[in-house]
């Protein structure tokens, strides 16, 4: 009874074993091809279950979802001879799983070596052909949308692969022209900052001549305003003093002599040296000033 079974689960085992030979699945994300003897007669194999005559058949599966590649740091000419450091990647997906054999024999990275050699020539063409302030500013998108359409052509028509996308990362003077140019850039911001430094003094002076002159020219009209006002005073304090005079001169003359006491004696210090019988000293020896 045991050698029974035991005989059957070698049977079964036997049996797994053939159909997992017989049985391949291929995933949701790939597309696969068959070989017989190495020879390609089936190609685009959807996802799903299938079967092939083992040792007969081989079964190469590819993934045909978007892939990116980023390509290495390379320098190229604009059209103005300048040299840029360009770093760049791509978006790709395999749309024809024959041809995609066929070209690279199922070898992803062989693949993305035709594709960087092709996309390298590409970029050296268009940067070849634009100035650099093009190229980094003015048509960059117009560069990208064309290289783009230029090589999905070239690559699907050679390795069965579109080119989805290829985008400029940076883009970067060599090192050595970085560090002239910014030398450069530096040597004439300095020319611009002396000029525009030598035109606003010439500016300022400008101004301020100007603004001396106006001050000049008030100050004389204040001056000029200031000294008619205080004749006109003077004309009426004088008018007044004479009214005054006119109608009592005695008063007048107590009021001038007590005004000259008030100046003269108005410090502590004040010293006078004067004749007894001097008329300074009049209305202190009489109140009639006589």
């Amino acid at each position: 009874m045991s050698g029974r079974l035991s005989g059957i689960l070698v049977g079964l085992l036997a049996v797994v074993f053939i159909g997992l030979q017989v049985v391949y699945v291929v995933p949701e994300t790939h597309r696969a091809v068959k070989l017989r003897f190495g020879e390609l007669v089936e190609s685009g194999i959807q996802p799903g279950l299938h079967v092939r005559v083992p040792v007969m058949h081989e079964i190469k599966q590819f993934d045909v979802r978007v892939l990116a590649m980023d390509f290495p740091t390379k320098t190229y000419l604009t059209n103005e001879k300048k040299p840029l450091s360009v770093d760049a990647y791509a978006t790709w997906q395999i749309v024809d799983v024959a041809k995609y054999y066929r070209t690279t024999t199922g070898d992803e990275r062989k693949a993305m070596l035709l594709l960087e050699s092709r996309i390298d020539n590409g970029l050296r063409d268009q940067f070849g052909k634009r100035t650099m302030h093009e190229v980094v500013a003015g048509q960059r998108e117009e560069l990208m949308v064309e290289l783009t359409q230029s090589m999905d052509r070239i690559a699907q028509d050679e390795f069965g692969i579109k080119i989805i996308d290829i985008r400029v990362k940076a883009i970067d003077l060599p090192p050595k022209v970085s560090d002239s140019v910014y030398r450069r850039m530096e040597s004439e911001r300095h020319k611009e900052a002396q000029e525009r430094r030598s035109k606003g003094e010439q500016l300022a002076e400008g101004i301020r001549a100007d603004a001396d002159r106006q001050a000049r020219i008030i100050i004389a009209e204040a001056t000029r305003d200031a000294e008619k006002i205080r004749g006109e005073g003077d004309a009426v304090a004088a008018q007044i003093y004479a009214d005054a005079f006119s109608r009592d001169q005695e008063f007048y003359r107590f009021y001038r002599s007590l005004s000259a006491y008030e100046k003269a004696f108005s410090g502590k210090d004040d010293l006078l040296v004067l004749e007894p019988d001097s008329d300074f000293l009049s209305y202190l020896k009489d109140r009639d000033g006589k």
